[in-house]
């Protein structure tokens, strides 16, 4: 759904859009244009990242680039205006527009924190009637005048009135109201965290903010001598997918914020660790034959293009498990108290990418054959290695496999996808010896483990999934019998 808001007759403002399933926040990582860019209808302004994702978002009108409200590495709330459009540019003068700051000099978040007066609460994607009520101040307003006087001549222009004149620049760097010591959420719990009153800490950040180094600084042993305000750096590195690791200055730490991707994953392993009664069982098998099989199929002129490798048999092997015991690739419905069997199965593949773990699926598995299966893993874990992945190719899952043994892992405890019955991890496949027709020879022998939630799944009903799982990995003729 596209969140805008027409504020003039020439100037139109776009907000910061739910790009996925309800996600109430998303991060700026990089902007594709800047003030004073010819932009048209559909064109990608920005790369954004939410809880689940890397999301370009197009612009839905014509115009030229006004205003950049926020700077990369900014997380930005759903329904936000992140970009003014001039969308009848060359009809009147109009205050200069302003540039994002960098992202790396955020200004101190002002006093007033508080809903105005009269302010109704916003549906997810959706903005506030106008009202008589003042606006709330952007961030930094009150700690860099300058930027808040260009900020207030564009609102003024988009609102139809006069822009006020702006104040001189003082001298130097006043706190916030009442004289309150100025520093981000962050620094103020590192302050609180250490016993350290920020009153009696001395700022080095731009405009007289405190920083986490004045902090650390302010706790160090009276003896040590004070630091010294770190020269500013010479350029302002690009902003990247992960959050900038914080090092402290006995370097013995590193805090690296959690957010994103990585915030995502942390809430939905608690949640299913702490929600289902997770069960797992373990399996040792003989999968030489199964890479026999690897090694004609990659010769297979039906399989020309894509790529065939062990993940593919073995995804095959589980959907013929669920197919012979379709009870197991069910869901739990807590607010009806309710096993919902699922008719389908998306089948979910865990990806480590640059930016965390996600786990999209392949919708409708079951319906595929080889080639369209292998066709559909290439292009699943491409994209994913890509950050292309979008919130709907992750969402709908119904079980997942994980290949913890391409790490040269043998085998884990995998903790269910969020919502899903079942995940089967497949440990490295290593030549072992075993006992194959009577005599110790060496094969290739893997472990597979099938973690599962038991309220839906019972003992008896994992252990046939996971012993099929194994039979048509041993034998993969199975395969063309069973399926």
């Amino acid at each position: 759904m596209t969140t805008m808001t027409e504020t003039s007759a020439r100037f139109r403002e776009f907000k910061m859009p739910d790009v996925g399933e309800g996600l109430t926040e998303a991060e700026i990582l990089k902007w594709f244009v800047q003030p004073g860019d010819t932009v048209t209808d559909g064109q990608v302004v920005c790369e954004v990242e939410t809880a689940k994702a890397a999301v370009e978002l197009p612009i839905p009108f014509d115009g030229v680039v006004y205003e950049l409200r926020f700077p990369e590495g900014t997380t930005v709330d759903v329904g936000q205006v992140i970009i003014a459009i001039d969308v009848a540019p060359g009809s009147g003068d109009a205050p200069a527009p302003a540039a994002a700051a960098p992202a790396q000099e955020p200004a101190a978040e002002p006093e007033a924190e508080t809903e105005p007066k009269g302010r109704t609460p916003v549906l997810v994607g959706y903005g506030v009637a106008e009202s008589s009520t003042k606006r709330r101040p952007r961030k930094g307003a009150s700690a860099n005048p300058e930027a808040a006087a260009v900020a207030a001549a564009v609102q003024a222009e988009l609102n139809g009135h006069a822009a006020p004149a702006a104040p001189a620049a003082p001298a130097a760097a006043v706190p916030a109201q009442g004289g309150r010591p100025l520093a981000k959420p962050p620094v103020r719990k590192l302050a609180k965290d250490l016993g350290i009153d920020l009153a009696t800490v001395v700022p080095t950040g731009k405009d007289g903010i405190i920083t986490r180094e004045d902090v650390h600084a302010a706790a160090a042993p009276a003896a040590a001598p004070a630091a010294a305000p770190a020269p500013a750096p010479a350029a302002v590195a690009p902003a990247v997918a992960e959050a900038p690791a914080v090092v402290s200055d006995s370097a013995r730490e590193t805090r690296i914020p959690v957010k994103g991707v990585r915030k995502a994953i942390a809430q939905a392993m608690v949640g299913s660790a702490f929600t289902a009664p997770h069960v797992t069982e373990f399996i040792t098998v003989d999968v030489t034959r199964t890479m026999k099989l690897v090694a004609e199929l990659k010769e297979d002129k039906d399989m020309a293009g894509v790529r065939v490798n062990p993940l593919l048999v073995i995804a095959k092997a589980l959907l013929v498990a669920i197919k012979r015991n379709p009870e197991v690739n069910a869901a739990w419905d807590e607010a009806n108290q309710e096993i919902v069997q699922k008719h389908y199965v998306n089948l979910g593949i865990a990806a480590a990418t640059p930016r965390g773990l996600i786990v999209p699926n392949i919708k409708d598995a079951h319906d595929k054959t080889l080639p369209q299966l292998a066709a559909a893993l290439g292009e699943l874990v491409t994209t994913a290695r890509d950050g292309k992945t979008s919130p709907a190719a992750m969402a709908g899952g119904t079980v997942t496999i994980t290949n913890v043994g391409v790490f040269g892992v043998d085998t884990g405890t995998p903790i269910l996808n969020s919502g899903e019955s079942a995940i089967l991890a497949v440990g490295a496949i290593k030549l072992q010896p075993w006992v194959h027709k009577g005599k110790v020879k060496p094969r290739q022998v893997t472990t597979l483990a099938l973690s599962f939630d038991h309220r839906l799944v019972d003992g008896e009903l994992g252990s046939k999934v996971l012993a099929d799982v194994a039979a048509i990995l041993e034998q993969p003729k199975r395969l063309i019998t069973w399926a």
